[in-house]
C-alpha cells in the first residue's frame, strides 16, 4: 500500500520540548512544592486537552487539590507560563513538513491540545496553517491514544490506515496509531524522520 499522507504530532515534534524551567516556575508562581504539583499537571491534564475545562479550570483544579486558592488574574499566569513554554518551534520539523506538502502528500497534524493554547497558535505560530488536515483534542472531546481520534482522523483525510505515516513522541500513542495499522513512528528528530519516510517508499 503506498503512503499518501504524512502526520506529526504537535508537541515536542513540530515544536520543541517544554522548557523544564517552566514546571518550576508554576510552582513557585502558585507558591506550592514543586514535588506535589508537578505529578498533578500531568495527572489532571487529559481533561484540559479534551476541552471539557479551560486553562483557569484546569489549574484551579490543580490548586484546590494542593488547597491552594488563586484569584483568576492569577490563574491567568500559569495558564500563560504554561503556553508560553510550548511555542518553541523546531525549524527542522517544519522544512519536513514544507517538504512532504511540496511532494504532494496530504501533511496532518494531530495532537492533544486544549482550546486556549490552540486559539494563540492558529493566530499566531504560521506552521499551523500549512497542514491540508488538523484533528486537535479539544475540538472532537477525544485524546490519543484513544483509538477513536485515530479513527477519526482517517475518516477526514479519506484514507486506510495503511496509507498513513504518524509521528509522535508517545509510545503509548504510537502503539495505538499500530493497532489500527498505521505506520507510526517514536519521534527522534527530523533527518531520522525523513529517513523513515523515504524507506517506506515516500519520494521527497
Amino acid at each position: 500500500m503506498s503512503i499518501k499522507a504524512i502526520v506529526f504530532d504537535y508537541g515536542q515534534v513540530i515544536s520543541y520540548p517544554q522548557d523544564p524551567k517552566a514546571l518550576e516556575l508554576l510552582a513557585q508562581r502558585a507558591g506550592v512544592d514543586r514535588e506535589k504539583f508537578v505529578p498533578l499537571v500531568w495527572a489532571l491534564r487529559d481533561e484540559y486537552d479534551r476541552g471539557t475545562v479551560n486553562g483557569r479550570g484546569y489549574y484551579n483544579k490543580i490548586l484546590s487539590s494542593l488547597g491552594v486558592s488563586m484569584d483568576d488574574e492569577g490563574l491567568d499566569a500559569l495558564v500563560e507560563i504554561d503556553h508560553a513554554s510550548w511555542r518553541n518551534i523546531n525549524p527542522g520539523t517544519v522544512a519536513l513538513m514544507e517538504e512532504v506538502k511540496k511532494a504532494g502528500y496530504t501533511l496532518g497534524i494531530l495532537s492533544n491540545m486544549p482550546y486556549d493554547f490552540l486559539a494563540y497558535a492558529r493566530k499566531n505560530i504560521p506552521v499551523f496553517s500549512l497542514p491540508h488536515v488538523s484533528l486537535f483534542s479539544c475540538e472532537v472531546n477525544l485524546i490519543k491514544p484513544e483509538k477513536a481520534i485515530y479513527t477519526k482522523l482517517l475518516s477526514m483525510l479519506g484514507l486506510k490506515a495503511t496509507e498513513l505515516v504518524f509521528f509522535d513522541d508517545s509510545s503509548k500513542n504510537i502503539e495505538s496509531a499500530r493497532t489500527l495499522g498505521m505506520e507510526a513512528f517514536l519521534w527522534e528528530k527530523a533527518e531520522t524522520a525523513r529517513r523513515v519516510l523515504l524507506s517506506l517508499g515516500v519520494k521527497l
